[in-house]
């Protein structure tokens, strides 16, 4: 996997681009053993909402911090699994993420819940706003069974809607979910596209790069939703391997080009990998 990157051909810049200003730096941390001056480069954190760094020192060094939440999935060690599991609002298991299921964002107890408890015990451990992930499973859903499954799309979107009618001071980014970001982007502070250039093969358990559709597919999602919000904050978060630093370097200059805020990790997002410092002009290959 070393060195890959120096064959794929669709990592160019665009044609004529200018790699643009470095846009704040940040973040994606699912986990409480690193120590705090690892953070120190980023000034928007998103972190789990439950194991975390200490999130007043972050504070007091005036980074922005966002807890996670799941929307589309209830994992079995969330607190409030069995409840929604006794109302009968999960479906199938996550084929890639073991313990975690689909759930049935159509429903209006899974929404007051949501907004009602999940979002304020976030708010209250001291996060500024929430990183709202796994909102691409309702869309998912009503493709594969649209009979079973029809409104999830909406659904979803509407969920969207409803955190910030009841919560409208705070930060919220939301990952993926090209379906609703249309319809939610003027509600949104930042945008995620993950996995936008390098994914990861679960079967293979390495990462991947995208097909060039895919990559083209998301990059104009992202830009067209800032054409209907333009303070939309536009980020990408890509996985590669932590020690192909020129990898990892023309990943962030590519997604710089695209005008996004770039983060490369690795698919567990439990450390933390700093963006490699720039090289010296000897020994280093050009981008193709």
């Amino acid at each position: 996997m070393h060195g890959l990157l120096g064959g794929a051909a669709a990592l160019t810049l665009p044609r004529g681009a200018q790699a643009s200003p470095a846009p704040a730096p940040w973040a994606v941390y699912y986990a409480d053993k690193e120590p705090v001056k690892a953070f120190e480069p980023y000034r928007l954190l998103v972190l789990d909402s439950a194991h975390h760094p200490p999130l007043r020192v972050l504070k007091d060094r005036g980074k922005t911090l966002l807890g996670y939440i799941s929307l589309g999935e209830v994992e079995l060690h969330r607190p409030w699994f069995a409840q929604v599991k006794d109302w009968g609002l999960l479906s199938q298991e996550n084929p890639n993420w073991a313990g975690s299921f689909y759930v049935d964002v159509r429903d209006s107890r899974w929404v007051k819940l949501v907004v009602e408890e999940l979002v304020p015990s976030i708010l209250r451990r001291g996060f500024d706003g929430i990183f709202l992930d796994t909102l691409d499973n309702p869309p998912h859903l009503e493709r594969t069974d649209a009979k079973r499954w029809a409104g999830m799309t909406e659904g979803a979107a509407r969920l969207v809607r409803a955190i910030r009618a009841n919560w409208p001071g705070i930060r919220i980014m939301q990952n993926r979910a090209y379906e609703i970001l249309p319809d939610v982007a003027p509600v949104l502070d930042y945008a995620l596209g993950e996995s936008v250039y390098a994914g990861w093969d679960f079967a293979a358990k390495k990462p991947r790069l995208q097909s060039a559709d895919d990559y083209r597919f998301q990059v104009e999602a992202l830009t067209g939703a800032r054409r209907l919000n333009a303070a939309l904050g536009l980020y990408s978060l890509d996985y590669w391997d932590p020690a192909d630093a020129e990898g990892l370097r023309r990943i962030y200059a590519l997604q710089r080009a695209n005008g996004f805020a770039p983060y490369v990790s690795v698919v567990d997002l439990d450390r933390i990998v700093p963006e490699p410092a720039a090289a010296t002009a000897r020994g280093v290959e050009k981008a193709p």
